[in-house]
């Protein structure tokens, strides 16, 4: 009798513990590592996954280190969703350090990567180019995004596929939506105006398909600090072109943008999402709020400066 009060005691924990119910076994376990891709595996996962993001809210994809308890999470995943592109440097070491036995998919498949001359130098001091990671700033590009996750998690959980592929069609949907959204708000700018400044190179792939020139003081990744040339190069460059706004973001320290500010006369007309949503209840909680949120604050910052 005692033997079977202590198995049925054990199950109740077991049932009533986060992780080992019924309908969290049913999910497939998806470790993506950071927020923007942690919000499409939602979108494309519905109800059928459980999403673990490292990389969270405001968080530097950049410069994350690796934890034990992370690794743990990777260990468990059914699924792995990462970037690609070099943006995740770290992510060789954790995975050998979890020993996840899960597929890694690069959401960028498929994608034609941006370089950005002067990025990297070798022991010569010879300069080379360097891929830009943030492919997901275009809106045509996350639609690919998407059409990848949904093939990794179809390969993961077959059983699901047929929702996972009609949580895509939807979503896709939505983001095309979106484009034509952004490209009409984008029209209202003139021409001459569209030259802001940002703190680091993220914004390449945005400013190739709606037209905005962004200027940064530091490169592709947050990893690399501009040097004092570069940024008196910048300054002068600021002042020859006459850029229109100026702003900070929400993954990296402001001093930088507020001293170019300073030396500019320009002021900081409002935070952008870079590389990480904002928490849920912030303005960038999702992709879509993301993209919403900056290209509003960038026509409002331009056209109420004009």
């Amino acid at each position: 009798m005692r033997k079977k009060l202590i198995t049925a005691a054990i199950a109740v924990v077991l049932a009533a513990a986060p992780g080992f119910t019924a309908e969290a076994q049913e999910r497939l376990k998806v470790v993506a590592s950071f927020s923007i891709l942690g919000d499409f595996v939602q979108k494309v996962g519905g109800e059928h996954v459980s999403v673990v993001t490292l990389v969270g809210p405001d968080g530097d994809a950049h410069a994350y280190e690796p934890t034990p308890g992370h690794a743990q999470q990777v260990a468990e995943a059914g699924a792995i969703i990462v970037n690609g592109l070099g943006l995740e440097g770290w992510l060789d070491r954790l995975l050998e350090a979890s020993g996840t036995r899960a597929k890694v998919s690069e959401a960028t498949k498929g994608i034609t990567p941006l370089t950005i001359e002067g990025e990297t130098h070798d022991a010569n001091a010879n300069t080379h180019e360097a891929v830009d990671p943030h492919a997901f700033q275009s809106i045509s590009n996350a639609i690919l995004y998407v059409k990848n996750i949904t093939e990794a998690l179809c390969t993961a959980d077959e059983q699901h596929c047929a929702a996972y592929r009609a949580n895509e069609t939807a979503y896709s949907q939505q983001l095309k939506d979106l484009e034509t959204e952004v490209k009409e708000a984008v029209a209202k700018i003139p021409a001459d105006k569209r030259r802001v400044i940002t703190s680091h190179d993220a914004f390449n792939y945005f400013a190739q398909d709606y037209g905005i020139e962004f200027l940064a003081p530091e490169g592709v990744s947050t990893e690399a600090e501009a040097s004092a040339a570069e940024v008196a190069k910048l300054i002068r460059q600021i002042r020859e072109e006459k850029a229109t706004a100026l702003f900070v973001e929400n993954i990296s320290d402001p001093r930088l943008v507020e001293q170019i500010g300073r030396e500019t006369g320009l002021k900081v007309s409002g935070v952008l999402f870079s590389d990480a949503l904002s928490p849920k209840d912030g303005p960038a909680g999702t992709y879509i709020d993301m993209m919403r949120h900056n290209v509003r604050t960038i026509v409002e910052a331009i056209t109420q400066g004009s």
